[in-house]
């Protein structure tokens, strides 16, 4: 149903499952092993993993522990890997032209955080054509109460909630549990 001509397949995109990304991650355990189930479905199905990694001039240096995926995912060296520098997949990066390429027109997201990279990308998506699912217990994020945001569970439930409902023209959007992914 995309709005994207010629675009039949479908993509699972992994965003930010970093050592410096995850670190303090709610359910940070639990999270990476249900990406690392959702993996497995993909390549068992013939679908496209795309892996994306942030990188910035501070705590996640090209290079260092904390810019690494973690070591419970195996990103295959035939697998996109995609270089970011700002919360939307998509900005400045050759997403577009990966997915292009394989005729992705679906994307099933998963990753961190929640409320940054997660939500930013999802909306880069949508706005862009693609019809864009989150895997509701596939994504997390730290705790960052701190700074007067609520609690990481809060934040996940708002995330998964609100992109229940999003809706647009001749696009779809939605939430699933792992357990209920189809590729």
């Amino acid at each position: 149903m995309t709005t994207l001509s010629n675009r039949p397949n479908t993509a699972l995109v992994v965003i930010d499952v970093q050592n410096g990304v995850v670190a303090g991650a709610c359910e940070r355990d639990k999270v990476v092993a249900n990406i690392n189930d959702l993996v497995d479905k993909a390549r068992e199905a013939d679908v496209s993993v795309i892996w994306v990694q942030h990188r910035d001039d501070g705590g996640l240096a090209e290079g260092s522990d904390n810019w690494k995926i973690v070591p419970e995912l195996d990103p295959r060296e035939e697998e996109p890997l995609v270089h970011k520098r700002y919360g939307d997949s998509f900005e400045d990066t050759n997403l577009e032209a990966i997915l292009d390429g394989l005729r992705v027109g679906r994307l099933i997201v998963t990753g961190a955080q929640s409320d940054a990279c997660i939500r930013c990308t999802l909306h880069g998506a949508f706005v862009r054509g693609y019809d864009t699912t989150l895997v509701s217990d596939a994504h997390t994020t730290e705790d960052l109460t701190s700074y007067g945001a609520p609690p990481p569970e809060q934040v996940i439930a708002h995330t998964n909630l609100y992109w229940t409902y999003q809706t647009a023209p001749g696009r779809t959007a939605g939430t699933v549990e792992t357990k209920d992914v189809e590729f």
